[in-house]
């Protein structure tokens, strides 16, 4: 599965993981590896098994790349996808439960985030689906072992929620081994649980999302919780001066545009963050921060502005702002 979309916060992880020549040394042991088009990287204090983590943790992304990826025909989205039955579909109780969630979240935007948008974003170059599609999330389904669509020719997108699913699942696998202490990042989406080893809290970079090298906009501190940021400075393309990204905007059926360049949301959750973040973004700046606010949404919004970064800020979010 090649959810690229966001990598936002991946030089973070490297900030962390990585300290600098100046930064306090604490045995700290680092295990990685690929996934869905980008990679994981775990931060643990020294002693656990790496080679059982490592091999917990890809097994992790295995089972969710083998049920949700859209770019796999034997996934069992990609069966859903190619299927022309309005019948219910078996699927594993995982996939139904990211299903559920996703509704769930397109509900409470008002449709902002709809995980049947992926003939939209293969239209405008982002993704594998290419068939025609017809219906929203409304005419989707789900039950206790299976799906369903009310259209034959209706697909299904989890790229903006399956990879929040596959941390909180890391984070479970970390959990049932009984490590208490860890920082994991899947794709530039963060998780943190107890205390880095020098004894501080686990803290993370939020990207300044400008052209040219690495900076970062904000120093966070999780407080245990999920961070997830969605944006277009990396998964993007220009035409004609107008920017396209990713992001499907699913009320105007094209790319969300405008000065926003990306929001982060703070949830106990990754896969609610993921799909918050998402459903932020295609809002926009305005309503996306109005609906925030009254959501009680921990968010922060970075938008263009001349050749800076203006922020906004919602929920309890400034609470968590190091620097």
């Amino acid at each position: 599965m090649r959810l690229t979309r966001r990598r936002l916060l991946s030089g973070a992880g490297a900030m962390l993981l990585f300290p600098g020549a100046g930064a306090a040394r604490v045995p700290l042991t680092i295990i990685d590896g690929p996934a869905f088009g980008a990679a994981w990287r775990a931060a643990l204090p020294a002693g656990p098994d790496a080679v059982a983590v490592g091999t917990a943790l890809r097994a992790v992304v295995a089972s969710v790349d083998g049920a949700m990826s859209p770019f796999r025909a034997d996934s069992e989205i990609g069966r859903f996808n190619a299927s022309d039955e309005t019948g219910w579909i078996a699927v594993a109780a995982e996939t139904c439960a990211v299903v559920t969630e996703a509704l769930r979240v397109a509900r409470l935007s008002g449709g902002a985030f709809d995980p049947t948008v992926g003939a939209l974003v293969g239209r405008y170059g982002f993704g594998p689906i290419i068939r025609p599609s017809a219906g929203d999330h409304r005419d989707i389904a789900v039950g206790t072992a299976g799906i369903r669509k009310a259209q034959p020719s209706m697909t299904l997108d989890l790229c903006g929620i399956a990879k929040g699913h596959a941390l909180d699942r890391m984070v479970a696998a970390l959990d049932g081994m009984g490590l208490s202490d860890f920082l994991i990042e899947l794709g530039g989406e963060v998780c943190g649980r107890g205390r880095h080893p020098s004894g501080r809290g686990w803290q993370v970079g939020i990207e300044r999302p400008l052209p040219g090298e690495l900076v970062f906009q904000r120093l966070v501190g999780l407080g245990g919780q999920a961070l997830a940021t969605s944006g277009d400075r990396i998964n993007s393309y220009e035409v004609a001066g107008r920017r396209y990204g990713h992001i499907i905007d699913p009320a105007q059926g094209h790319p969300a545009a405008g000065a926003l360049a990306s929001v982060s949301v703070l949830a106990p959750e990754a896969i609610t963050a993921d799909a918050l973040a998402t459903a932020l973004f295609a809002m926009g700046a305005e309503a996306g921060a109005a609906f925030s606010e009254g959501e009680a949404i921990a968010a922060l919004f970075l938008l263009r502005d001349g050749g800076g970064i203006r922020e906004i800020t919602t929920g309890d979010f400034d609470a968590h702002i190091l620097a």
